[in-house]
């Protein structure tokens, strides 16, 4: 009476079968991962120090931007700059950010430490619950990968405001 309903092709692919009747075998894809540097900035020292020349490398790749971004820089063993990422860039009050996606760019570089930054464009630096709860949890993820979460700084108004969560004792 009516025909038998043809195969959809996302039907095809549960079946491992062609029209013979024969197996077709399954073709697993295989991907290259890469890290791809887009640009550089120019900054007077390839080594990090301190809390405070941290937060005026990430000032300068940030700039004036009216929205919350979240940073990290890959660092070496010996805290040098391998490179900056942008993870996530939000709206006026939030961003989101998952430890995965902070983690990546530290481990295609091979990164032995990061430094992780966020900005408040309300000016204010302190840092909310959330963003407490962040650090924990970025700390937490680089323990268990090898990679050393050194600081989360907060950026608020001017080249000179921020908050260092390591300043406070709170990253060791």
């Amino acid at each position: 009476m009516y025909p038998p309903p043809s195969a959809s092709p996302q039907q095809t692919s549960l079946f491992p079968y062609d029209e013979a009747g024969h197996i077709r075998p399954y073709r697993v894809p295989i991907y290259r991962v890469t890290l791809v540097r887009e640009s550089r900035l120019p900054h007077t020292q390839p080594q990090i120090r301190s809390s405070r020349e941290a937060a005026v490398l990430f000032r300068q790749h940030l700039g004036a931007v009216d929205r919350e971004h979240f940073l990290v820089a890959m660092l070496d063993q010996k805290h040098r700059v391998i490179g900056l990422n942008t993870v996530s860039i939000g709206s006026l009050t939030a961003s989101v950010v998952h430890p995965r996606e902070v983690l990546k760019p530290a481990i295609l570089s091979n990164a032995a430490a990061l430094l992780c930054c966020h900005n408040h464009p309300s000016g204010a630096p302190q840092p909310s619950q959330e963003d407490r709860a962040l650090t924990k949890r970025l700390v937490d993820a680089g323990q268990l990968l090898g990679i050393h979460v050194i600081d989360h700084i907060i950026l608020g108004d001017g080249s000179e405001v921020y908050y260092s969560f390591a300043d406070e004792g709170l990253l060791l």
